[in-house]
C-alpha cells in the first residue's frame, strides 16, 4: 500500500494555524459551506476554492461552522480583504434534512459519520446573514445550488409558502447561480481593483436587488424580459405558472435575456449565463491540484458518505438536456453538455489508481447522465434559436448528435490500464436514446455497441436506470418517455445477459405522487412491473424542490404551458397511499389494495395483482 503524500498545506486552510502554516498573514477571500471540506472536484467548495486560489488569491474555507454559539467560527479567520462566498453545499439544505413527508432525517451524507445536525436549516441565509451582522461592510456573495435554484420567486415545500430571491432573506450582495467559476473570476478581478460590490451589476451569470426607485443598469448587449412581481405571484398561481414557462424557455437560449423582477421595495435583476464551458475551460477546473482527500482534521470523526461514493469516480462532463420535469440540473449546469478532453480525464484516472486505498475498481465514468459525453448540436446556429426544455422529449432533436463511439473509446481505453480491474457505470443511462431506432440510425451511432459494452463489462451485477413511471400521462409531465422503450431495453439487457453467461439484474427506478399522477396510475405502475417480475426496491415519493417544472405545478395546480389544472397528490395520506402500491407484495398492504382498488372499479387489477391467475 503507498503512502499518502500529502501534507496538512496541500489543503486551503481551515483553521488560523493551518493559515499562518501557509505563510499568510491576511485572506482574501473566506468561504463558509455547509458540507464537510472534501478537496474534490465533485465538492463545490473545493472547485471554487482552488480556483480562488489559482487565480493568485488567499483563500480558506470554513466547514459547517456552529451557528448555535457565540458564533466563533464566523469570527476566527477574521474579516478578508475582497469577500466571504457562502453555500449550503452540494445539497439544498432542506432536501438533505427532510424527507418527502417532511420528517427530519437522521443522517448527513456530507458530514463526518454521516451524523446530522452540523447545518442549520436554509444554510445560506442563515450563514449570510450572520456574516452581514458581524461584517456589514464586507461583501457577501452566495452561489451553490441551494442559492442558485432560489435566485427567483420560488416555492418552498418545507414551509408551503412561496418565497421571494434568496437574495432579499439572506442580505448577500450578489448571488453567483449555475457552475460559478467564470462568474467568480471577474468578481475576483473587479474587487480586486477597488471596484465597489455595488457596481458590479454587469457580470453574467449573476444577481443582485435594487432598490425600486433605481434605474436598471445599462448593458447593450443585453435585452431584458420583466417576470410579473412577487407580488403577482403571491396574489395569482396561474400567474406564477406562467412566470416558471418564460423562465425555462428564457433560459434554455444560447443567448438568453436578462431577467427583471420586483420584489417588495426591490428589483431582483438576474443576468444571462455565460457560454457553457469549452472543452480547454472545462479541463482547467478539474486539473486543478485537488488532493481528492478529505481534509485530515476529520479522521477521527468517521467516513464521508458522499466522499466514499465518489471518490474512485470521474465525472466526464456537466449539463444535460434531458429537462425532466423534476430535475434540477438543466436549471442549474444547463442543458448544453460541456465535456472534458480524454487528456483530461485519463489524468484523473492515473491519480485515482495511484490512491492509497485503490483496489482496481472505477466505481463511475459517468456525469450528470451517463451517455451524454460529447453530444451537442450539429448546426449550432440551429440550437442557438431554440429554446426547447429538452433536446430529447417529446422526441430527439434531429439536429443533435448522439453518436455514443466517444463513450465506447473513454471504457475501452480505460479498460486497458493495468492497474484496473473494472470500470463500473454508476450514473443514470438514457435508454430511450438507445432503442427504438431505426437500423441505420443504431449502427450510426454505435446503440447496439454501446449497450453490450456497457452490459457485458461496466455492470456490477445491477444495472440502475429510471423509467420514472409507466402511465403515459404521467410521462408526458415528467417529460420522460414511453414505457415501450424500457421494454425494449430490458430485452436488450436479458438478451445479452443471456449471451454472455452474465448473471445480472436491471433495477429501475420509479417516483410515486408527481404531479399528473393517481391511485389509479400507481395501481397500472404495480401491475406492470409484477408482470416484468419485479420486486420494486429504488423507488422514492416526489419531493417539490425549488425551480423545477413539477414543483410549479404542485404548489399551482396548473401546468405551466397549458394553464389547465392538474391534479396532484398533496396530502401526507395521499402520498402515503401512493407509496403503497409500490410494496403491493407485503401482506400487511393487501387489505388496504383490495379496499382501494374495488372503491376505484378496478378489481380486475386486484385479482392480477395480488392473486395467482
Amino acid at each position: 500500500m503507498s503512502i499518502n503524500p500529502y501534507k496538512i498545506t496541500d489543503w486551503l486552510p481551515t483553521t488560523k494555524k493551518e493559515v499562518e502554516k501557509q505563510g499568510w498573514d491576511e485572506l482574501d477571500v473566506i468561504l463558509f459551506s455547509g458540507d464537510a471540506y472534501v478537496d474534490h472536484p465533485s465538492f463545490g467548495n473545493a472547485v471554487i476554492g482552488r480556483v480562488i486560489e489559482m487565480e493568485g488569491y488567499r483563500v480558506a474555507i470554513v466547514p459547517q461552522p456552529n451557528w448555535k454559539d457565540d458564533l466563533r467560527d464566523f469570527k476566527k479567520l477574521g474579516k478578508p480583504r475582497l469577500f466571504f462566498g457562502v453555500t449550503a453545499g452540494n445539497m439544498d439544505s432542506m432536501v438533505n434534512h427532510y424527507t418527502a413527508n417532511k420528517r427530519l432525517r437522521s443522517d448527513d451524507a456530507y458530514t463526518p459519520g454521516g451524523k446530522a445536525g452540523f447545518r442549520p436549516d436554509y444554510a445560506t441565509i442563515v450563514y449570510s446573514k450572520i456574516l452581514k451582522h458581524i461584517y456589514p461592510d464586507v461583501p457577501v456573495i452566495i452561489g451553490g445550488i441551494e442559492a442558485s435554484l432560489r435566485r427567483f420567486t420560488h416555492y418552498d415545500y418545507w414551509s408551503d409558502t412561496l418565497k421571494p430571491s434568496i437574495l432579499l432573506e439572506s442580505n448577500a450582495d450578489i448571488l453567483v447561480y449555475g457552475m460559478a467559476e467564470k462568474a467568480i473570476k471577474q468578481i475576483l478581478k473587479l474587487l480586486n481593483k477597488n471596484i465597489p460590490v455595488s457596481s458590479l451589476t454587469t457580470i453574467p451569470q449573476s444577481a443582485f436587488l435594487l432598490q425600486e426607485d433605481k434605474s436598471l443598469p445599462k448593458n447593450k448587449n443585453w435585452q431584458s424580459l420583466e417576470l410579473a412581481s412577487y407580488e403577482d405571484c403571491l396574489r395569482d398561481k396561474k400567474i406564477f405558472a406562467n412566470n416558471f414557462k418564460l423562465l425555462e424557455q428564457e433560459s434554455n437560449k444560447t443567448i438568453a435575456k436578462r431577467f427583471v423582477q420586483k420584489t417588495e421595495k426591490n428589483i431582483l435583476i438576474v443576468n444571462p449565463p455565460f457560454p457553457a464551458m469549452t472543452e480547454k475551460e472545462i479541463d482547467a477546473s478539474f486539473d486543478l491540484p485537488y488532493t481528492r482527500l478529505p481534509h485530515p482534521k476529520y479522521k477521527k470523526r468517521g467516513i464521508i458518505p458522499a466522499y466514499e461514493m465518489i471518490k474512485h469516480s470521474v465525472n466526464l462532463h456537466r449539463g444535460c438536456f434531458g429537462g425532466c420535469s423534476f430535475c434540477t440540473i438543466s436549471m442549474h449546469q444547463g442543458k448544453t453538455i460541456s465535456s472534458r478532453s480524454e487528456k483530461s480525464i485519463f489524468k484523473e484516472i492515473k491519480k485515482i489508481t495511484e490512491m492509497p486505498d485503490f483496489k482496481g475498481y472505477i466505481s463511475d465514468l459517468g456525469g450528470p447522465t451517463a451517455n451524454m459525453y460529447k453530444m451537442k448540436g450539429i448546426d449550432q446556429s440551429l440550437c442557438d434559436k431554440c429554446s426547447r426544455p429538452s433536446c430529447i422529449f417529446p422526441d430527439i432533436c434531429k439536429n443533435l448528435n448522439t453518436s455514443h463511439k466517444p463513450l465506447i473509446d473513454i471504457y475501452k481505453k480505460t479498460s486497458a490500464y493495468q492497474e484496473i480491474k473494472k470500470i463500473f457505470i454508476g450514473s443514470g443511462i438514457r435508454y430511450d436514446m438507445l432503442v427504438g431506432k431505426t437500423k441505420v440510425e443504431t449502427i450510426k451511432n454505435k446503440y447496439d455497441e454501446y449497450i453490450t459494452q456497457v452490459v457485458s463489462h461496466h455492470v456490477s451485477g445491477r444495472l440502475k436506470v429510471a423509467p420514472e413511471h409507466t402511465s403515459q400521462a404521467v410521462l408526458d409531465i415528467m417529460r420522460k418517455p414511453s414505457f415501450k422503450y424500457f421494454y425494449d431495453f430490458k430485452k436488450k439487457f436479458d438478451d445479452i445477459c443471456l449471451l454472455k453467461g452474465l448473471k445480472q439484474q436491471l433495477v429501475p427506478y420509479f417516483i410515486s405522487s408527481h404531479p399528473g399522477c393517481k391511485l389509479e396510475d400507481m395501481a397500472n405502475l404495480a401491475l406492470q412491473t409484477k408482470n416484468m417480475g419485479f420486486k420494486l426496491e429504488q423507488v422514492q415519493d416526489f419531493t417539490p424542490t425549488p425551480m423545477t417544472l413539477a414543483t410549479v405545478i404542485y404548489y399551482s395546480g396548473y401546468h405551466p404551458y397549458t394553464l389547465k389544472p392538474v391534479y396532484t397528490a398533496k396530502t401526507k395520506n395521499q402520498k402515503i397511499e401512493q407509496t403503497k402500491f409500490f410494496f403491493w407484495y407485503k401482506p400487511e398492504n393487501h387489505s388496504w389494495i383490495i379496499k382501494t382498488l374495488e372503491r376505484l372499479n378496478k378489481e380486475k387489477i386486484t385479482k392480477k395483482l395480488l392473486f395467482k391467475s
